[in-house]
């Protein structure tokens, strides 16, 4: 047992310092606002049912970890073990154009265990944001035809915020659980602002740089309660929630003056008008609730809803209120489980999941809510198991939508998301055998 644990110890250790140091090459402009695309804390198995995760117990045989609600660890009764990786393609388009990207990276790394019958303790990393555009807005300036110039106004960022959490579950009674999340968000955000007058190599152009270095502690919690319709079948009631946190941050500013040649080059800076390095301020998060109901029967089928709500329109960075709107959004779906226990058919021990989802994000331009939907599917599907107590499964997930329209002006994002998860449950670990 003591091998496995230091073999899966030096992975995770290992794994968790790609996660952290993974370069994000995400490409969304919708990005710029606020601290980046929110990924949510969903592992494969949970995106591929919509999201749903508030109300979500034990959705199966099989053990899960349900990051977005800590109560749900109480139900943990083996060690797990979780590892992904996700592949994004997206597509941006306007009026008159089209542009395709693509990025690749490990997910997440999570890891849980029971203390007790009914507790257990989870730990790991997963992102939390990502940050990725490049985008120019070209205009005329000037105030008649003799004086007026062409401006490129330039934007782009990059980086994103990591999650790394420690987590407990517990259960008192036969019906209730609570469970809390000690959160520890960091990581960079840097961005770029330029003005250059083009085919005027005389003029003095300008840029502003930005870096926010994030690294501070956010708690999240959440609670649930079952009922037994019957022998079989569990109604759950859940609720969770982040708190509005005051996260360290600090905040380095720098704005140069510098020409382009006659060929659009960048010549070296001419003046820098501002420094500011490593100033000591913070990053404030809103507060966070999610209300969930679920209805399942055991080991076969589940159904479930979600409703979201966040008071992004208080989100601050280096004191600044960023302009955001209050979000709120819903999640259905569920899983089926043909016959668990079946030893012949393969394909009728799979869960098979669907789901869907619909949020007004916090963005809004040109007076318009900037929403977001998306489809989601994807199956677990159980692998061979070659050791004593142990199982593993492999939980595929997709999700395809769309973020924003291209009318009044606006870009449209359409995106196809998909997550790998492999799963281990492992019930030997802290048992001992007589032989072995």
């Amino acid at each position: 047992m003591y091998q496995k644990l230091k073999y899966t110890l030096a992975v995770c250790l290992l794994l968790t310092s790609i996660v952290a140091n993974a370069q994000v090459t995400v490409q969304s402009p919708y990005s710029k606002f606020g601290v980046g695309n929110i990924k949510g804390s969903l592992l494969p198995q949970y995106r591929a049912m919509g999201g749903i995760s508030t109300a979500v117990y034990k959705p199966g045989f099989f053990n899960s970890i349900n990051i977005q609600n800590p109560a749900s660890y109480a139900g943990i009764n083996a060690t797990t073990l979780d590892i992904g990786l996700s592949v994004n393609s997206t597509e941006l388009k306007n009026s008159t154009q089209t542009e395709n990207s693509f990025n690749a990276t490990l997910s997440h790394i999570a890891l849980a265990f029971p203390v007790s019958k009914k507790s257990a303790l989870s730990f790991g990393i997963l992102p939390y944001s990502e940050l990725g555009y490049n985008f120019k807005n070209t205009v005329k300036v000037g105030t008649t035809t003799a004086n007026t110039k062409t401006v490129d106004y330039k934007y782009n960022g990059e980086g994103g915020l990591t999650k790394a959490y420690l987590g407990y579950g517990v259960q008192f009674g036969d019906h209730f659980r609570v469970g809390a999340n000690a959160e520890y968000l960091f990581g960079n955000l840097s961005e770029n602002r330029s003005t250059e007058y083009v085919d005027d190599p005389g003029s003095i152009n300008s840029r502003m740089q930005v870096k926010n270095s994030v690294g501070g502690v956010s708690f999240s919690y959440g609670a649930q309660y079952d009922f037994r319709l019957d022998n079989k079948t569990l109604l759950v009631l859940g609720y969770s929630g982040s708190s509005s946190s005051k996260i360290n941050l600090k905040n380095s500013q720098v704005v140069t003056q510098y020409f382009n040649d006659a060929t659009g080059s960048e010549q070296t800076a001419l003046d820098t008008l501002l420094l500011v390095e490593n100033s000591p301020t913070n990053l404030k998060l809103p507060l966070i609730h999610n209300f969930g109901i679920s209805i399942q029967r055991d080991n076969k089928w589940m159904v479930g809803a979600d409703y979201r709500m966040g008071k992004w329109s208080n989100l601050s960075i280096n004191n600044v209120n960023q302009g955001l709107q209050d979000t709120y959004g819903f999640s259905v779906g569920g899983q089926y489980t043909p016959d668990v226990t079946a030893i012949n058919g393969y394909f009728k021990r799979v869960d098979y999941r669907l789901g869907f989802q619909y949020d007004k994000t916090y963005i809004q331009m040109n007076q318009q809510d900037i929403k977001q939907m998306a489809v989601t599917f994807g199956v677990g599907l159980p692998l061979a198991s070659y050791s004593r107590g142990a199982f593993y499964r492999m939980n595929l997930s997709a999700e395809l939508g769309k973020r924003g329209t291209v009318s009044n002006g606006l870009l449209q994002e359409k995106y196809l998301n998909i997550h790998l998860g492999f799963t281990l449950n492992d019930s030997s670990w802290f048992q001992r055998f007589r032989f072995d």
